[in-house]
């Protein structure tokens, strides 16, 4: 059997009406003239087929059929009222929970937080590392940043930085394995250095330089992560394929160069990914403008 469940605009009226035993306050409260809070009950009482409210000279007062219905009424609303603040509490406050990769945190987030921290010293950041994308349903996160194109459903993503993708290696395995007058094919014979997770980068990248018959053949190392695989190259172990605006540092300080200067720009990026529906708290908004603001300033086109 369905259950009946009256009108819940003029419900919500009843219960305003019910709780202040006043029209005027009740339509302050509603911020309605008196006379919709009026109407509002009338419905209501027609649709139960009971008075509810005695109208008297100086106001209204409940009668015994409207006291019993409001006494169930009442807690009623104050339940979703508290169901609601707990909800909006949850997600407007607290620490601001991101969701990414290991190297994305380690090598671009981490070494900008400071600045964030420094701007918004009340926020606190807590990054959590995993693989898969993210389902906010299913996840503890208010954001993630995640790698793609950015197509993924019930999220609302915006891209931070394009995958720039190129050859490093230390200035001392460039020095010791390239060929006779500064030629850098013979780099490509010697140990490729790979990431798991990012096993095409070499062949994507040999094919857009033309080069992928000098790497025929050539022995390939792999790592669990891009973290690791740069640094099996800083520790002189081989070449590996770099993300340019992972390795600024890097590529700063001279730790590591790029001896083809020949970065490939692929399709795929970077992109902060929030719910699509979801009341944006304070802290997820001036997270999203720092983030963007920081890849403009601090991302791959200034690398």
């Amino acid at each position: 059997m369905a259950r009946r469940i009256p009108p819940l605009n003029p419900l919500r009226v009843f219960e305003v009406v019910a709780r202040t035993q006043n029209l005027t306050l009740a339509a302050q409260e509603l911020h309605v003239s008196q006379s919709a809070v009026s109407r509002q009950v009338a419905v209501l009482e027609s649709y139960l087929g009971v008075e509810l409210f005695r109208r008297e000279r100086h106001g209204v007062t409940l009668t015994r059929v409207g006291q019993a219905y409001a006494e169930e009424v009442v807690p009623a609303f104050d339940a979703i009222a508290s169901a609601t603040a707990r909800l909006l509490r949850n997600t407007s406050q607290g620490a601001l929970r991101v969701r990414t990769y290991t190297t994305f945190a380690a090598k671009w987030l981490i070494p900008r937080l400071p600045d964030f921290q420094a701007q918004y010293p009340s926020i606190e950041v807590r990054i959590d590392n995993a693989i898969p994308d993210v389902d906010f349903d299913r996840d503890a996160a208010d954001v993630a940043i995640q790698f793609g194109d950015g197509r993924w459903p019930r999220v609302s993503a915006e891209l931070l930085f394009a995958d720039e993708i190129e050859p490093v290696c230390t200035p001392d395995y460039l020095r010791a394995h390239r060929g006779p007058r500064g030629k850098l094919e013979p780099l490509l014979g010697h140990r490729l250095l790979v990431s798991h997770y990012r096993r095409a980068d070499w062949d994507d990248w040999l094919a857009f330089a033309g080069l992928s018959r000098q790497a025929e053949g050539t022995e390939r190392m792999t790592f669990g992560s891009s973290v690791l695989t740069w640094q099996a190259a800083l520790d002189g172990l081989g070449i590996a394929i770099g993300q340019t605006a992972m390795l600024k540092a890097e590529l700063d300080a001279g730790r590591l160069v790029r001896p083809f200067a020949l970065p490939y720009t692929r399709s795929k990026g970077h992109y902060l990914v929030r719910p699509a529906v979801q009341r944006e708290s304070r802290k997820v908004a001036v997270f999203r403008d720092w983030l963007l603001e920081a890849a403009g300033r601090g991302g791959q086109a200034q690398v």
